[in-house]
Order: C-alpha cells, then sequence, then structure tokens
C-alpha cells in the first residue's frame, strides 16, 4: 500500500483526471429509480447514478483501464475519477475537509487501511451490510478486519501490501553472497557487492523516511523486526524498550554510517523507487508495485532483468512487514450510494483484481490470486507475499490515528535527521509518553 499512491510534500489542489461523460438516465432496483436521489441517512445503500470517486494520485496508470471497464458497463451510472495529491497524508486530509463541510463531492473514498476506524467513528462513512457483499470469505482474512470498525463492515479491502526488499541480483550473485534474512547479513552483503568496480557508488540500503506516512511503516517494520512493539494488542503504547531502541537503531546507524545515502531523509515511494531502477542502491525496501515498474524494459529502468525480491530481514532472522492496502468506503454524504456499493463490487471482484495485478504487480486481497499459476509465472513473488501479508502488523487502530502517525514521524524523523539528531532512547521515551496521552483520551 503505497502511501504515494503515496506522495509528493505539497498539494495545491485537487485534479480531475477523468471527466467521464455523465448520463442522466437511471437503472435498477434499491430505491425508486430516479437518478440522483440521495441516500438516507444511517447507511442505507439508495440512489443510482453518477457517482465520483476520490483516490490519490494514480502511478500505476491502470485505473483509467479499471474504471472504463465500469463505464463501458454503465452507460447511466458513470463514474468519474477526482485524484487527490500522491501525499497519503495530504488525501487524508482533502476526504476529512470534505466530510467535515458533509460535502457530497465525493462517493466512493480510497481509503488507506489505517483509516477505517476514524472515518467511522466520525461518521464520514456508511456502514456496509455484509450480506450484500459476498465475496469477503474469498479474500485473506487480515484484510476484510482492516474493513472493520467495531465489527461492523465499513469498507472493502481491494488492495493489500506486503513490504519487500528489492535487491540487486546481478551484484549479489556476482559478489558471491545470498539475499539476507538479518540486518546483520545485509550489512556485510552491501561490503562484498560494493567491492566490485560496478557497484562502487552504489548505497546500500533505503526506504521511505521522509516525515509522513511511509515513515511511520519504515519505523514500524523496523521496531517490530527487532521483536518490539509500537502498540500492544492490548490497545496499549509500548515502544520505550530495548527491543524498539535496537530497531531504532538500526536505521539511526545506518544514517550515521552512510549505509543509508543522506538523500534517503527525503524519500517516499517513488524518489526510492527511481533511485532502485536508476541503480543508485543495492537493497531497497518498497511495496509490490514497484516490481512491475522496475520491469519495464522501454528504458525507464536500468535494473529490468538484474533484481530479485525477498522477505524484509531482521534483527535475528526475517522481518515482519507492516500492513498496507486500500480500501473503498461510501461517503455518508454522497449521492448514489446503490450505486457506489455496485462499483466497489465490480472493482473488488477476483476478475478485477487480477486484471489490476496483471498491470501493476500491486498485492490483490483475494486468496485465490496468490496460487494463481499464470500470476506466480509472471510474479514470483507472490507466494512470500502472501505469507507476509498473513503475518503482518498492522498500525495502531486508534480513533485519533492523524495525532498518533503525526507523533510516530516527528519522533522517528527527529532521530535519523543527521548530524545531531534526537537520541534514540530519548525518542522512544518522548513517544510513548506521547502517544500514552493520545490513546487513551
Amino acid at each position: 500500500m503505497r502511501f504515494e499512491r503515496s506522495h509528493t510534500r505539497k498539494a495545491v489542489a485537487l485534479a480531475v483526471v477523468s471527466s467521464l461523460v455523465l448520463f442522466t438516465a437511471a437503472c435498477g432496483g434499491g430505491d425508486d429509480g430516479k437518478s440522483g436521489s440521495n441516500g438516507s441517512a444511517g447507511g442505507a445503500l439508495e440512489g443510482r447514478g453518477p457517482i465520483k470517486f476520490a483516490t490519490g494520485k494514480d502511478t500505476s496508470g491502470n485505473l483509467t483501464n479499471q474504471v472504463a471497464a465500469w463505464n463501458s458497463q454503465h452507460p447511466d451510472e458513470q463514474v468519474t475519477v477526482t485524484e487527490l495529491p500522491e501525499s497519503a497524508d495530504q488525501q487524508r486530509q482533502q476526504m476529512i475537509s470534505n466530510a467535515q463541510i458533509k460535502s457530497d463531492e465525493f462517493s466512493v473514498l480510497n481509503l488507506d487501511v489505517v483509516w477505517t476506524a476514524e472515518f467511522a467513528a466520525n461518521r464520514w462513512i456508511t456502514p456496509l451490510p455484509e450480506d450484500q457483499f459476498p465475496d469477503l470469505g474469498k479474500l485473506l482474512p487480515s484484510t476484510v478486519e482492516t474493513g472493520k470498525y467495531r465489527d461492523k463492515l465499513y469498507a472493502v479491502p481491494v488492495t493489500s501490501d506486503g513490504g519487500l526488499l528489492y535487491y540487486r541480483k546481478d551484484l549479489l550473485d556476482k559478489a558471491g553472497v545470498k539475499p539476507p534474512t538479518t540486518w546483520a547479513e545485509m550489512k556485510d552483503a552491501c561490503a562484498k557487492v560494493k567491492a566490485l568496480p560496478e557497484a562502487k557508488n552504489a548505497s546500500c540500503y533505503a526506504g521511505q523516511f521522509e516525515k509522513y506516512e511511509g515513515l511511520t511503516v519504515n519505523f514500524s517494520e523496523a521496531i517490530n523486526g527487532a521483536g518490539g512493539v509500537v502498540v500492544g494488542d492490548d490497545g496499549k503504547p509500548n515502544v520505550d524498550t530495548p527491543e524498539a531502541l535496537e530497531g531504532l537503531k538500526f536505521l539511526v546507524d545506518g544514517f550515521k554510517s552512510g549505509e543509508i545515502p543522506k538523500a534517503a531523509i527525503t524519500y517516499t515511494e517513488e524518489p526510492g523507487r527511481r533511485a532502485f531502477q536508476e541503480g543508485n542502491l543495492i537493497f531497497h525496501r518498497n511495496w509490490p508495485y514497484v516490481y512491475a515498474l522496475a520491469s519495464k524494459t522501454d528504458g525507464s529502468s536500468k535494473v529490468a532483468g538484474k533484481f530479485g525480491v525477498a522477505p524484509l530481514p531482521g534483527l535475528k532472522g526475517p522481518g515482519v512487514s507492516t500492513l498496507g492496502g486500500h480500501n473503498y468506503g461510501i461517503s455518508e454524504f454522497a449521492k448514489n450510494k446503490a450505486t457506489a456499493a455496485d462499483f466497489i463490487k465490480f472493482m473488488s471482484s477476483e476478475e478485477r483484481q487480477k486484471a489490476n495485478v496483471e498491470k501493476t504487480s500491486q498485492a490483490p486481497t483475494w486468496a485465490s490470486l496468490y496460487d494463481d499459476p499464470e500470476l506466480n509465472k509472471k510474479f514470483p513473488y507472490l507466494a512470500p507475499l502472501k505469507a507476509s501479508i498473513s503475518t503482518a502488523k498492522s498500525r495502531p487502530k486508534v480513533v485519533k490515528y492523524g495525532d498518533v502517525t503525526t507523533a510516530i514521524q516527528e519522533a522517528a524523523y527527529g532521530a535519523l535527521k543527521q548530524p545531531g539528531g534526537t537520541d534514540p532512547k530519548q525518542a522512544l521515551t518522548d513517544l510513548q509518553t506521547k502517544l500514552s496521552s493520545l490513546i487513551t483520551q
């Protein structure tokens, strides 16, 4: 789930990617058949007609094809796509701003999986009757849970995500080293690879370390990879621990030593992807969507055919991914909610998810697609990705998620910013205090 699905640093305005022709006639049941009738309060899925789909910037280039498939079959219920900024933080803020004024500008919202609790608790999205979404049982269970708040369904998972370690297979093979399973092995592999003349100017490793949602993910993965937690299963923060300190020090020491390049403090998903594709990184943590882009043979990727994918490494063994992904929810203030519900069912279907995987390499939520022979031949990382998603840990499921993630980002960024960063132990002590205040309120 990338967050630049995920991120430029400053947004200026909503960009309308598609202004598709809107038709006026309505069809089908769920209401009196009048186009444009309002969905009633309390989550009733009523009203048919045109709708607007609010989503982050489509860096995959395939969303237009997916929406066009719906529009070709539903001439009276056309979907117009409204593209929000690349930054997940800015996407969330624009969705919230529209909800706070009860605007019907957006019908279907493409939500980061961790926004469910906040949007549901504030009644910005409509409860969804589970019996109207019969395919939920065929999805990965961990993804379905991300669409629930207090055991009630509010959003349907359309893509999932697990962090992966992209690596220069050609260079590792030449240096005689295997993909690392621990941080120490990765450091050792880097030293051997950089001894090769063609890799002497490459940096060892980078993830996403700009002060935005991706940093919350990378920080959480480092903490979990060392055996620690940010928030425990009991819902209480527990980040001021020796295990968490080991995780944060892995990142801080990487910046201090230069194994993580200084430029990575500004990396979101796309700048990091481009650095890897330009051949500037030996190892890179990113989401599955990178696979298709890095494999392009049109000249945009210098590493096409030269890279591999492995699970994230950890302190003493394989690491733990943060659960990513995107869910589709219906704005509480939307018109034509019956159409919105059908559009979600269409986009979350096995057929449409398979088509999306084939074009973008984004992780599906249908369990069957991870075992599809055709897809596995094209995307050999699917089997380990399924295991990664099944064991991934969620970010804190809290109503005040915006405040919580901001606190995490500030603490992590302060420690990573070198030289003169915050002492890692002090950063975690301060974060524990801040999270205790936010989560108990």
